[in-house]
């Protein structure tokens, strides 16, 4: 028994030497598989990609066949390295390639931890874990980067908004929305206009929301709700409209008749309407003529304090010809201004002789027919 004891010694040291020679020839001529990331935590529908070194600490070129396993039903993976998608990829010794690993989380998954493992066959394994943090689920997003904007009544706005579906087949949304009375508001998905939009799983459209105040619009904040339904979820989203008001007028008649006639010399008064058609109020509004030569316009009153939106004053303007105007058509203009608008009112003035003055040419006139006449009887027969 004691002369067989250095015969087990001397066999299990050849075992013990043959395996750490086995080893580290495997160490010098072996492939690895790095990654920095293998723990990663995402939500349902997320796309993780994953940089994957291939290093040859051989003596040889090595052709390693790549594969990944554990891969759950419904996820999807790409391999690809120099822009294909790749099975085998050659490695030089001391050298090293990198590969694109990308891995589809679908959105309809459970909650939890999935072990894969990248393969280097018959030389490394790499073990990836992917934590999905919730429970995948049939929803829809409705958002925007810009749910406020603000302008005038003649303003249009424009939202870009975008709708993502979360779930995890096509869906066809209804678009609906609650303006104000008397606004206009459009859907445009993907710049044509449309009450519904069809989106496949997982996928965004771009939906432009126009609106379009109403022209009697006063200023103030105005919400505008939006919303995408489907079969098992609705998508909401609040935009607002600030109109900060508009300043218009219009100075007319109340009748709407620009014209009148004057005696030469003569006064005419004439009723004027200054009316607020903006949606902001018109403060201190004073008016400005003009007039043909010697002529006289006054204003009555010449200064207005204020015109609330959409309300109307009326002034008297007080026009005289002058003195021995000849008779035709005259147009003076009255302007209404303010610091942020004005409008102007072009009257069409027919100016008239004064009665004495068509008397008298009657008078001329018959004198000298009387005259003519006696000199006929007179002179006539010689």
């Amino acid at each position: 028994m004691k002369s067989n004891q250095p015969n087990l010694r001397s066999v299990l040291f050849l075992i013990a030497l043959l395996f750490f020679y086995s080893q580290g020839a495997k160490a010098g001529n072996g492939i690895i598989l790095y990654t920095p990331y293998t723990y990663i935590t995402v939500p349902p529908g997320e796309s993780i990609d994953y940089t994957v070194e291939v290093k040859n600490y051989g003596s040889q070129v090595k052709d390693v066949e790549i594969d990944l396993s554990g891969l759950p039903e419904d996820w999807n993976s790409t391999l690809k390295a120099g822009g294909y998608s790749i099975k085998r990829i050659a490695v030089l010794p001391g050298e090293k390639k990198t590969v694109s690993l990308t891995l589809n989380v679908p959105l309809k998954v459970d909650k939890g931890k999935y072990n894969l493992r990248l393969i280097a066959k018959n030389y490394d394994v790499l073990p990836i874990v992917v934590n999905v943090s919730e429970e995948g689920t049939f929803k829809s997003e409705f958002s925007s980067d810009q749910i406020n904007m603000e302008g005038h009544s003649k303003s249009n706005f424009n939202f870009s908004t975008k709708l993502k579906n979360h779930t995890g087949e096509k869906q066809l949304y209804s678009l609906m929305a609650v303006p104000p009375r008397g606004w206009n508001l459009a859907f445009k998905p993907n710049g044509r206009q449309a009450t519904a939009v069809e989106i496949e799983a997982g996928k965004t459209t771009n939906i432009t929301v126009e609106v379009q105040p109403s022209p009697q619009v006063t200023s103030g904040s105005y919400k505008i709700p939006v919303k995408a339904t489907n079969k098992y979820s609705t998508a909401e989203l609040e935009l607002e409209v600030v109109i900060k008001g508009s300043y218009d007028m219009e100075l007319t008649t109340p009748t709407g008749l620009l014209s009148s006639s004057i005696t030469s010399g003569r006064e005419k008064k004439l009723e004027l309407l200054l009316r607020n058609t903006g949606s902001s109020e018109l403060r201190n509004v004073s008016f400005s003529t003009s007039k043909p030569k010697d002529w006289e316009i006054s204003i009555e009153p010449d200064t207005i304090a204020v015109v609330q939106a959409g309300g109307s004053t009326k002034v008297q303007a007080i026009i005289k010809s002058a003195d021995k105007t000849i008779p035709g058509d005259y147009l003076p203009k009255i302007t209404a201004k303010t610091p942020e608008v004005s409008s102007t009112a072009a009257i069409r003035v027919l100016v008239k002789t004064p009665l004495l003055w068509g008397w008298l040419g009657i008078f001329i006139i018959l004198g000298t027919l009387g005259g003519i006449y006696y000199l006929f009887r007179k002179y006539g027969r010689r």
